[in-house]
C-alpha cells in the first residue's frame, strides 16, 4: 500500500497515526519530494471514482494564489491532470493507494472500510 503525505500536515500525521494504531502496513512517500506523476494521477483518478477537483487541496495557499477555484472550470481533465503533476502542494493528501482503492484525504470511516 501507497501512503502519500506531506509530513508538516495535521491531517496526514492524523491519517498515519490511524494506520499505525490499525497495523496497517504502508509505503510512505513526501508529495513535494516526489509529486505523483500525470500517468499516476490518470490512474489514480480513475480507481477513485472520485470527481477530479476532489484531488485538489483547495485549502492551500497555492491553490488561492493562482486562483484555481475560478480557473478550473474552464480547464480540460488533461490540463488538470498536468496541473496536480506540477507541484505536490496542489494535490489534496493523504492519498492512500491499495490495489485498486485510492482514497483521498482522510475520513476514518472510509478507511475503516477500505483498510481493514
Amino acid at each position: 500500500m501507497l501512503f502519500v503525505e506531506y509530513p508538516k500536515c495535521t491531517t496526514c500525521k492524523k491519517a498515519k497515526k490511524w494506520l499505525d494504531e490499525h497495523g496497517v502496513s504502508y509505503d510512505d512517500r513526501h508529495i513535494k519530494e516526489q509529486n505523483p506523476t500525470a500517468e499516476e494521477l490518470k490512474e489514480w483518478h480513475a480507481k477513485s471514482g472520485l470527481p477530479l477537483k476532489k484531488f485538489f487541496n483547495t485549502s492551500g495557499l497555492l491553490y488561492k494564489e493562482m486562483n484555481l477555484k475560478d480557473k478550473l472550470k474552464d480547464m480540460s481533465e488533461e490540463e488538470q491532470i498536468s496541473l496536480l503533476a506540477s507541484d505536490g502542494m496542489l494535490v489534496k493528501r493523504p492519498i492512500v493507494v491499495n490495489g485498486d482503492t485510492v482514497l483521498v484525504g482522510f475520513k476514518e470511516a472510509d478507511w475503516e472500510k477500505n483498510l481493514l
